[in-house]
C-alpha cells in the first residue's frame, strides 16, 4: 500500500471515529433523559400508589371490626412489595423471579390453562357424536380457541343448530351438482335478493332421494350425501341424542366466549359478555336440557360453568340477566341463587320465587308435586324459607297457600312446617314493605278499578303511615299512566263510607308538592296533556273537576298553574 493511500485510508477511519462518538455522545444524551423520565413515572407511580392505598385503607375502616385488621395489613403488606419492586426498578437491580405474581394474575393464568384443558374432551364428544359439523373445525378449536369466532365457523355453527348447511361446504364436498338437492333460505326476491355467495345456507329439499336417483352424475356421493342428511337429522330430532349434541355444543360455545374475554379483556365490555352473550348461551342449555322441569343434573353442570368465572360479580351478572322470557330460566335464576354459598338478600330473593312458581289468576298454582320438584333442587333450609314465604303470598287464598305448602313439605319430608311459620313470619320490614308496594304496582299494571287501588293505598298509609311510605305510595303511582294516576288520586281521599280520610290531607298535598317539583316534570307534563285532552272533549268532566279542586284544598297556587297549563280560566281571589 503506498503512502497516499494509506493517508487517504487514514481520513476515512479518522471520518468514520468522529461520526461514531458523535453518535456515543448523542445516545448517552438520549440514555439520561429516557432515566429522568423513568425515574419521574416511577416517582409518580409510587406516590399516586401510596394515596390509593390510604383511599382503599378509610373504605376499609368501615367495615366489621373483626375484618379490618386483616384487610389493612394485607394492603400495607402489597404497598410495601410495590414500593420495593419500584425501587429496584429504579437502581437497575430488578429481578422478576425475586417477586411474587399477583394473585389475580395467578388465579387469571390458571383459569386461561383450565378453560383450554376444558375445550378438548367436549370437541372429542362431539366428534365421537357424529354431527353435521366438520371434523377439522372442531379439532382446530383444541389449539386456536379463536377460529369459533370467524365468519365460516359463525356460518356452520348457526347451521348446526337450525339443521342447514353452508354453501360453500356442499361446491367443496359434492361439487355444484349437488345444489340440486337443496333450497336455498338465504335468498329472497325482496328482503335478501342478493347475498354474499359465501353467506348462502341450503336446506335438503323434502324430496331429496328421488331427486339424487334421477341424478346419475352423483351416484359416486351419494352415500356421503345420505350420511350428511342423517347427521343433520339426527342434531335435529327432539331426542335423547339432538339433546345430548346441543347440550355439548352449548358447553363449548359458553367456554369459548369465557376464554375469548379473559385472553381480549383490554378490548372486549364485560356488561356485553356477562349480562347479554353468556346469559343467551345459558338460557339455550336450559331450553335444551329440559322438557317438563329444571333438572339437577343441569344446574350442576351450569354451577359447573359459572365456576370457571373468577369474579362474583360477573358469575351474579349472568344469573341476574337469565329468565326475563319467564319459563325454566327463570326458574334457574332463583334456584342459583338460593344455592349459593351466601344469599345476602335471601328473603327477598324467596318471596320473588314464590311470586314466579305462583302464577296470578286464572292461571292455576302448581301441584304438590311439582312445587316439590322444583324445591328438590334447595337444600332443606332453603326448601322452608320459599314454603314459609309461600304461606304468606297474597297470590292464593291464605287457607289454599297453606294446604298447598303443607302437602308440599309433606313431599319433600319436611317436618312441623306449619309450627314454624306460625312462630314466624319475620320478614324484615323492608321486605314487607316492598311485598305491599309490588302488590299495588301489580294492581296497576293489571288495570284493576281506580277504587280498588286506592283503597289499597288508603289502607297501606293507614297501617304505616310515614314519610318513607309516602313517597313509596307515590313512586307506585308515577308507574301508573296518566288517566290511572288521575282517577287513583282522585279516589285516595275517599273512604267506602262517602267520609275523607284523616290521613287525607297531608298525602295529597305531598303528592301535588312532588307533582310540580322539576324530578318529576315528565310525569307532570303527561298529567297536564291528559287533563288539558279531558277539557277539550268534555270541560265539566267530573274527573277534570275533581281532581283541580282536590289540588286546590291543599294548594290553590299548583291549581291556578295547572288551570292555566290545561287552558282553563284562572278563577279570582
Amino acid at each position: 500500500m503506498t503512502a497516499h493511500e494509506m493517508q487517504k485510508a487514514w481520513q476515512e477511519i479518522r471520518h468514520r471515529v468522529e461520526q461514531l462518538e458523535a453518535e456515543r455522545v448523542s445516545l448517552e444524551q438520549e440514555n439520561k433523559t429516557l432515566r429522568q423520565l423513568l425515574e419521574r413515572t416511577i416517582e409518580h407511580r409510587q406516590k399516586s400508589h401510596s394515596e390509593l392505598v390510604l383511599l382503599l385503607t378509610g373504605l376499609v375502616s368501615k367495615l366489621p371490626i373483626n375484618d379490618v385488621g386483616v384487610v389493612v395489613s394485607k394492603l400495607v403488606e402489597h404497598n410495601t412489595n410495590v414500593s420495593q419492586y419500584l425501587a429496584a426498578l429504579t437502581k437497575g437491580t430488578v429481578d422478576a423471579s425475586a417477586f411474587s405474581q399477583p394473585a389475580v394474575l395467578k388465579n387469571l393464568e390458571e383459569t386461561k390453562r383450565e378453560l383450554m384443558a376444558a375445550i378438548k374432551p367436549l370437541v372429542q364428544e362431539l366428534v365421537q357424536m357424529d354431527t353435521n359439523l366438520e371434523k377439522e373445525f372442531l379439532e382446530s378449536l383444541v389449539t386456536e380457541p379463536e377460529n369459533f369466532f370467524s365468519s365460516s365457523a359463525t356460518r356452520a355453527n348457526r347451521c348446526f343448530i337450525k339443521g342447514q348447511v353452508p354453501r360453500d361446504r356442499i361446491l367443496r364436498e359434492f361439487g355444484e351438482g349437488a345444489l340440486l338437492l337443496f333450497n336455498d333460505v338465504t335468498t329472497d326476491a325482496k328482503l335478501n335478493p342478493h347475498p354474499k355467495p359465501e353467506e348462502i345456507v341450503l336446506c335438503f329439499k323434502s324430496d331429496f332421494e328421488s331427486v339424487l336417483d334421477q341424478t346419475p352424475a352423483l351416484a359416486d356421493k351419494r352415500e356421503k350425501l345420505l350420511a350428511l342428511r342423517q347427521k343433520i337429522h339426527r342434531s335435529k330430532a327432539q331426542n335423547e341424542e339432538g339433546r345430548l349434541q346441543k347440550l355439548a355444543f352449548q358447553k363449548l360455545s359458553f367456554i369459548i366466549e369465557l376464554l375469548h374475554y379473559y385472553v381480549h379483556q383490554n378490548t372486549e365490555a364485560a356488561d356485553v359478555i356477562f349480562a347479554q352473550r353468556l346469559p343467551a348461551v345459558v338460557e339455550q342449555l336450559v331450553h335444551t336440557g329440559c322438557h317438563e322441569k329444571v333438572e339437577e343434573k343441569l344446574v350442576v353442570q351450569v354451577e359447573g360453568l359459572l365456576s370457571f368465572i373468577l369474579n362474583p360479580d360477573h358469575r351474579q351478572m349472568i344469573i341476574n340477566n337469565l329468565g326475563k322470557p319467564g319459563g325454566h330460566s327463570r326458574t334457574l335464576k332463583y334456584v342459583l341463587k338460593l344455592r349459593a354459598e351466601k344469599v345476602p338478600d335471601q328473603d327477598v330473593v324467596a318471596a320473588e320465587f314464590v311470586k314466579h312458581l305462583i302464577p296470578t289468576a286464572p292461571q292455576k298454582p302448581p301441584l304438590p308435586a311439582a312445587l316439590a320438584d322444583v324445591l328438590r333442587l334447595l337444600n332443606p333450609s332453603m326448601q322452608k324459607l320459599v314454603l314459609r314465604y309461600l304461606i304468606a303470598s297474597d297470590r292464593i287464598r291464605r287457607t289454599d297457600a297453606e294446604n298447598l305448602a303443607k302437602a308440599a313439605a309433606e313431599v319433600l319430608g319436611l317436618k312441623d312446617l306449619a309450627e314454624e311459620a306460625k312462630a314466624q313470619l319475620a320478614v324484615p320490614p323492608e321486605v314487607e314493605q316492598r311485598m305491599a308496594w309490588e302488590k299495588v304496582k301489580d294492581m296497576i299494571a293489571r288495570r284493576t278499578d281506580a277504587t280498588t287501588v286506592a283503597a289499597a293505598i288508603r289502607d297501606r298509609l293507614n297501617a304505616r303511615y310515614d314519610a318513607d311510605e309516602i313517597r313509596q305510595s307515590w313512586l307506585a303511582l308515577t308507574e301508573a299512566d296518566p288517566i290511572s294516576l288521575i282517577r287513583i288520586f282522585c279516589q285516595v281521599p275517599y273512604r267506602p263510607d262517602g267520609k275523607t280520610d284523616s290521613i287525607a290531607r297531608p298525602v295529597i298535598e305531598t303528592y301535588v308538592t312532588r307533582l310540580l317539583h322539576e324530578k318529576y316534570a315528565a310525569t307532570y307534563r303527561k298529567v297536564v296533556n291528559s287533563l288539558k285532552n279531558m277539557f277539550v272533549a268534555k270541560p265539566d268532566s267530573p274527573t277534570l273537576l275533581n281532581f283541580l279542586a282536590l289540588v286546590r284544598w291543599v294548594d290553590t297556587a299548583a291549581a291556578d298553574k295547572l288551570s292555566a297549563d290545561i287552558g282553563m280560566a284562572v278563577p279570582a281571589h
